[in-house]
């Protein structure tokens, strides 16, 4: 009876240790700060390289600085320049052989092969566009941080997916349902626009998603702050590098590696993170 209360022990002990289980984020490399105002990281398995979104001047002006960077899975930037032109691109997807692109008012199209722009989609009555996602259908969305809403195109045509929303971010489509960052919380909503809350209470500036499992995500804050998050509504701070003003804008990640890559926003960086 002893030695079976004693693995009992021991089992419950086990089960307790493995709830209260921590990530963690371990650094691995870091671009040179060569890369002007990084707003965005999206990383391609097919293509094996990370896309970098370069505002490269004010974050809502149309001034014709931004462009998207080219940066191997090294750290070693591969192209700087590979698209010049843009405004202030951010939130980024790829459908077949097209990178999608948000640019203040526009959703820009690029041809990944040629690397050319090849079409614009104007958003009417849009003011800052933020984030981008692409669902398994092909169907993309797109946030406004201004306007408080998210648009969907869907077969060329451009409409309102859902508004009055705090300050939505990052999106990111899982399944039927589209994950919002909004202003400190992280929304779900159906494909019916039902909304649930998934957790709440993180830092207001909440920026980019990526999902490692099923349930459980990477949550960015542009102030510095990274989350892990699950639908328990649980928040675990992996990282905060607020206090020497580095930021953590929209995240890319490596669902395979486990590698979150951050960019700096005004450090004008990349860093990219073990996740553990």
């Amino acid at each position: 009876m002893k030695t079976s209360h004693l693995f009992l022990s021991a089992a419950l002990l086990l089960g307790a240790v493995s709830a209260k289980a921590q990530h963690s984020l371990t650094q691995i490399w870091a671009t040179d700060a060569s890369l002007p105002v990084p707003e965005s990281v999206f990383f391609s398995p097919k293509d094996q390289v990370l896309y970098v979104a370069l505002i490269d001047g004010q974050a809502g002006e149309k001034d014709g600085k931004g462009g998207i960077a080219k940066v191997g899975l090294d750290g070693k930037i591969v192209a700087k320049d590979w698209i010049t032109g843009l405004n202030a691109p951010k939130g980024m997807g790829i459908k077949g052989n097209t990178l999608y692109v948000t640019d203040v008012t526009d959703v820009v199209e690029i041809d990944i092969k040629s690397g050319k722009i090849i079409k614009k989609h104007a958003v009417e009555g849009s003011k800052f566009l933020n984030d981008l996602t692409i669902d398994a259908k092909g169907n993309i969305y797109v946030s406004d941080s201004s306007t408080k809403k998210v648009h969907l195109i869907k077969d060329g045509k451009i409409t309102t997916f859902i508004e009055d929303l705090t300050g939505p971010n990052g999106v990111l489509a899982v399944g039927s349902d589209v994950l919002i960052a909004d202003a400190g919380t992280l929304k779900k909503v159906s494909a019916t626009k039902e909304v649930s809350v998934v957790a709440e209470g993180m830092d207001k500036s909440t920026d980019g998603i990526e999902q490692v499992v099923s349930g459980e995500y990477i949550v960015s804050c542009w102030a510095g702050v990274v989350y892990y998050v699950k639908s328990d509504g649980t928040t675990q701070k992996l990282l905060d590098t607020s206090a020497d003003k580095t930021n953590s804008a929209d995240i890319g990640y490596d669902t395979v590696k486990k590698i979150v890559y951050v960019p700096t926003f005004g450090k004008n960086s990349v860093v990219a993170y073990q996740l553990k």
